[in-house]
Formats: C-alpha cells, structure tokens, sequence
C-alpha cells in the first residue's frame, strides 16, 4: 500500500519531497522501491512510529503524514494481539502527539480499514457505522482511528480519516488472500476457504486507492471521515 502511494505522488508530483518511515518487519520490503531509491526528493528511514522522539524529529520537517504503517493481517493478529495494539494505537497516538507538540501544523491521514466495523447480514456500511470490530486486529485499528478523532475534537489536530476495503496491485505480500490463492495454485496447492465459505469480501485496486487518497490529501476537509 505505502510503496505505490509513494510511486503515485512521485510520478504525479515530481516537485514533491517524501520521507519514507518504515520499521521493515517481516512484510516490509525495499525492492518495492529500488527504482526510486536514488531520486533526490525521497528519503527512506528506517524506524517505528512508535518511536516519540524519531517521529517528533520528521513531523517537524513535514506538512502532510499518510500513515499506512499498521500491522494488518487478521490470523498473526491472533497469535500476536499485543503487536498490533503497539503499532496501530501507540504508533497513531505518538504520531498524533508530535503533530499537536508542534502546533497542529501539520495534517494526518489516518488510512483505517472497513474492518474495524465488523460483520453485515445484509446492507452497506457508512461513515457513521458504529465500530464492532471482530478481531485484534481490527480492534487496533479501531482504536488508533478513535484516537484521532479525539485529538480533532479535544485539539483541533488536522486529521482524516479513511476506512477502505481490501486492496489487489503489485507488491502484494503473499500472505493475503488474492496473492496466496494464485501462489498456490501455481504450486498444485489447496486454495484456503475462510469459515463456511459464505462470506462476502469488497476489493479496490491499490491505484484508485492511491488516487482517492490524492484527493482526500489535497481536497478532504479535516474531520472528516471517508468510507
């Protein structure tokens, strides 16, 4: 996700400089952006946005933060709930902090996922959809989201806030559902069917993904929410 938004706004905006914050876990993964690596307006550092010191530092050279760093998958955030909550909470809250520590200056996108408010019968969700999140996993993010919000009422902190489906595109790590179904099918492997095989899942393009965000980044008034 954050490896082609940063490929979209170079291409786009070539005039744009961009900081790369990424603590390289086990998904992360430089080739993404080896052919980038050496343009004069992207910086790449590696580091946790846990880090209070680390992010106070870069939030004082930024207008704008996109923060699709999470950990994001529903079966580790099972194994490992206390990861989750450190990343997807504690990482937004000190990111949140710094930015009101220097003034509200600079504005946060917080890219959330439609998880956080559960399961449907029947019908759609919308941006006023109460949370009812289903795992650790989307109960982090749930709880980073809440977070923001608080800090835009209590402190006027700029942010906006997305909750998207899922997403297909290149750089897909393996793990997820499309690029492990097409993995194990070239490897003569049984494709994984989720509980009763029922289940309806919504997918977006990682590109229009990238280009709504654009707009929400450049047009999205703060407080808002985007669904």
């Amino acid at each position: 996700m954050g490896s082609n938004f940063i490929h979209h706004l170079i291409n786009k905006y070539p005039d744009y400089k961009i900081i790369n914050l990424d603590k390289l876990t086990y998904a992360g993964n430089l080739e993404n952006l080896k052919d980038i690596e050496n343009n004069p307006n992207y910086e790449f550092i590696k580091g946790d946005i846990a880090d209070p010191n680390l992010v106070e530092e870069l939030v004082s050279k930024v207008d704008i933060i996109v923060n699709y760093a999470a950990e994001t998958h529903v079966d580790r955030s099972i194994l490992e709930p206390r990861q989750f909550a450190e990343t997807d909470v504690l990482g937004t809250l000190t990111i949140l902090d710094a930015i009101r520590q220097g003034g509200n200056k600079v504005k946060l996108i917080q890219i959330s996922t439609d998880e956080v408010f559960g399961s449907l019968e029947k019908g759609k969700f919308t941006e006023d959809s109460p949370f009812r999140p289903n795992s650790p996993y989307a109960a982090s993010k749930a709880g980073g989201d809440l977070i923001a919000r608080s800090f835009w009422v209590t402190y006027q902190t700029p942010v906006i806030i997305t909750h998207s489906c899922n997403f297909y595109g290149p750089y897909h790590y393996p793990e997820k559902l499309i690029p492990l179904a097409i993995t194990n099918v070239l490897e003569n492997k049984k494709i994984p069917v989720y509980g009763d095989g029922k289940q309806v899942r919504e997918w977006i393009s990682v590109w229009d993904h990238c280009q709504a965000v654009d707009q929400i980044m450049h047009e999205g008034k703060v407080g808002e929410v985007f669904k």
